[in-house]
């Protein structure tokens, strides 16, 4: 940071970007003049003897043994000069580009001599010589085949970190910034477009397809719009923006240690629990935690799921003899996997009947029902399931998640739309893609007619809709839609997206959506406004931090291995006093003024109406009563006794709290619908052998 600029250009490169690369090659240039010298030493004498071509074999192996001399010396001081100051300190690196030249044109006499090596090693007419030896001709053989192999690696990452608005005679500032600025977001947005239509091909098909492309494209253009970053400076910003969190989660830790505040988490489930409706409990939850992940399939559940010693599954279905059984114990029924397909691309399967067996329909898979109904679906468009649980006594509606890349178009399709339905404030913001899917649903509920009929064989059962975190927002928002008809009807979500609802259209779900959310899942607080607030915490971190970029990846290799050391919390950054960053405003903005030019025109570009410049104009928020269940720490009485106790503490949540996102190392896993389901599992039967002790 800033990006490379060579032959009049900016490259997706910084100037810190060689050292690795340089590594790299200066270790397999070492072999190979390793290689030459011993080639010199055994065959140079002999190639006087030869009768066509010998010259060409001398030039070949004097010519290399200097070029892999020139190159690797060239290398050193590349690495060397690549390696130096901060990643801000780019005068520390000035010499980068003329030595990068240097390498870059010592290009062309490596592809001579090449051709020369070419000639001796596969043009037998050309070069005849009375002894070659077998070592001498597989070693230049290697170095042929390797040489131009390296080449074509140079020109594949030439392309790669090509800039389309990398050239000089592009001015980002023409007549005003702000214009400047505004005809740069729209190139960077059509070129983003451009790579969709041609990499997702088979998605230009779907009716919403251009839109979804048109919208992410915008995405990812405003959110590095008007930086200089390149993509190892977002990787380094990630893995600092890891240790400063974790600095301030310990100096929080700290300040509550030393405070008489009553703990946020308690590990006493009935406690929190009693200060909630009675249906909104973790039984429950878990119990069609279990549903919503019967959505995404079976192959995925066969994948997620063990089957014990006795041949039982323990959480989903099973193959017994042929057939697939759903051996959910809320639905013990057993599924006739032979229907005809009704229409393309989703699924509706209903289960009813006696307790002991069920009529199935399902819709939208081939012949052999190879659940090409649950992942082949259209962008906006969600596979789901309506399901008779005889348990429960409840018809479900269970919204499958995010498994396809047309999903996360749905995901990414993330800027505020008008959400109008009854009940709701005015002016209600939702997620775009969300909202497209929720009205897919509804209308195909309505097409269908099948969760009439399923009502009208049970009008005794309740309506149940869940999901896990794309179906878990989408349950939300058709929950909405669906309530002014059927008032009584309830959401468990599971893991929801953060940017889903305007702050007064979440507080009006608080009484019918149960949000269920554990430890540091990324879902939970991945929106368009906190991605933003990364973007400038992002810069922020890279301009305090005092180590080269190679030192942070190399670091972040380690936290990622054996976690952050308490000594790199306070050594990364020049001034220990790291000053945090406010949501949406600019962390540049310090007392010190910035060293570099640079720097100062990123300060000057993001404190320039910051509120203006940000995607999404509303505040987009996490639907529901949220209960947030993490990991417990053992107290220092239990560590030394070395007992157990609780393994999971909660407590009730607001959607404020869910909108930093966090650089954390279970992110992902915490968001895994079985690793949720694992965790409702533990606090159930640990609260279950807690009250068997006591009595």
């Amino acid at each position: 940071m800033p990006a490379l600029r060579l032959f009049g250009r900016k490259w997706l490169a910084a100037s810190d970007d060689l050292v690795f690369p340089g590594l790299f090659e200066i270790a397999v240039r070492v072999l190979w003049l390793v290689l030459i010298v011993i080639v010199h030493l055994k065959y140079y004498e002999s190639t006087w003897e030869c009768s066509e071509g010998g010259q060409y074999v001398r030039t070949y192996i004097i010519g290399m043994m200097a070029l892999l001399s020139v190159v690797i010396i060239v290398l050193v001081a590349l690495i060397n000069r690549s390696a130096q100051g901060s990643i801000t300190n780019t005068e520390a690196r000035r010499h980068v580009p003329a030595i990068l030249l240097v390498k870059l044109f010592l290009i062309m006499p490596e592809t001579v001599l090449n051709v020369f090596g070419t000639m001796w090693a596969f043009c037998g007419d050309l070069i005849v010589c009375p002894y070659e030896g077998h070592f001498s001709r597989t070693v230049i053989e290697a170095l042929v085949i390797f040489n131009w192999a390296l080449f074509g690696l140079a020109i594949f990452g030439l392309a790669l970190v090509f800039d389309p608005l990398g050239s000089s005679s592009y001015h980002e500032v023409q007549e005003t910034p702000s214009a400047g600025e505004s005809l740069r977001h729209r190139k960077v947005t059509s070129i983003w477009q451009r790579r969709f239509r041609w990499v997702f091909c088979w998605v230009r098909s779907d009716e919403h397809g251009h839109e979804a492309f048109q919208q992410v494209a915008a995405l990812l253009s405003s959110l590095f719009r008007s930086t200089d970053l390149v993509p190892s400076d977002v990787l380094a910003g990630c893995i600092l923006l890891r240790v400063k969190q974790k600095k301030e989660t310990r100096e929080m830790r700290r300040i509550q240690m030393l405070s008489d505040d009553e703990p946020k988490y308690t590990a006493d489930m009935y406690r929190i629990l009693s200060l909630a409706p009675r249906w909104m409990n973790l039984e429950d939850a878990k119990h069609f935690l279990v549903l919503s992940m019967a959505a995404y399939g079976w192959p995925y559940v066969l994948v997620s799921t063990a089957v014990d010693e006795s041949g039982r599954c323990e959480t989903f279905p099973c193959i017994v003899n042929g057939s697939v059984r759903l051996a959910v114990r809320a639905v013990p029924v057993l599924c006739d996997w032979n229907f005809p397909i009704i229409e393309r691309s989703h699924l509706l399967l209903l289960l009813s009947g006696q307790d002991d067996g069920s009529h199935t329909v399902v819709t939208d898979d081939n012949c052999c029902l190879c659940h090409l109904a649950g992942v082949k679906n259209h962008v906006f468009e969600l596979p789901f399931c309506v399901i008779a649980d005889h348990k429960t006594s409840s018809i479900v509606i269970a919204i499958r998640g995010s498994i396809s890349l047309r999903d996360v178009f749905t995901d990414l399709t993330a800027s505020s739309e008008r959400f109008e339905s009854e009940g709701l404030p005015p002016d209600t913001m939702a997620h775009k893609g969300m909202t497209f899917g929720a009205k897919y649903v509804y209308r195909r509920l309505k097409e269908s007619a099948i969760l009439d009929k399923a009502l009208a064989l049970y009008p005794e059962y309740g309506l149940i809709l869940t999901g896990h975190s794309l179906g878990a927002g989408v349950a939300a928002l058709l929950a909405i839609i669906m309530r002014p008809k059927y008032p009584d009807l309830r959401v468990y979500a599971f893991a929801a997206p953060a940017g889903l609802l305007s702050r007064e259209a979440a507080r009006v779900t608080e009484s019918f959506v149960f949000t269920v959310g554990v430890g540091d899942d990324f879902v939970m607080r991945l929106g368009v406004d906190s991605i933003e607030n990364v973007r400038t915490g992002i810069i922020q971190t890279l301009h305090a931090s005092k180590l080269p970029k190679y030192r942070i990846l190399l670091n972040g290799f380690g936290y990622a291995l054996f976690g952050v050391p308490p000594g790199d919390l306070e050594s990364t950054w020049k001034n220990a006093d790291l000053e945090s960053t406010t949501p949406g405003t600019s962390p540049l903005l310090g007392r010190r003024p910035v060293p570099t030019v640079a720097a100062s025109t990123e300060a000057a570009l993001l404190s320039r109406e910051i509120g203006v410049r940000r995607f999404s104009k509303t505040r987009l928020f996490t639907p529901g009563r949220i209960l947030h269940i993490v990991s417990r720490k053992k107290t220092k009485a239990e560590r030394k006794a070395g007992t157990g106790g609780p393994s999971f503490e909660m407590r009730w949540a607001t959607a404020e709290d869910f909108m930093e996102f966090k650089i954390m190392p279970k992110m992902l896993l915490d968001h895994l619908p079985e690793n949720v389901y694992k965790t409702l599992d533990t606090i159930l039967t640990e609260h279950k052998n807690h009250t068997t002790d006591i009595v």
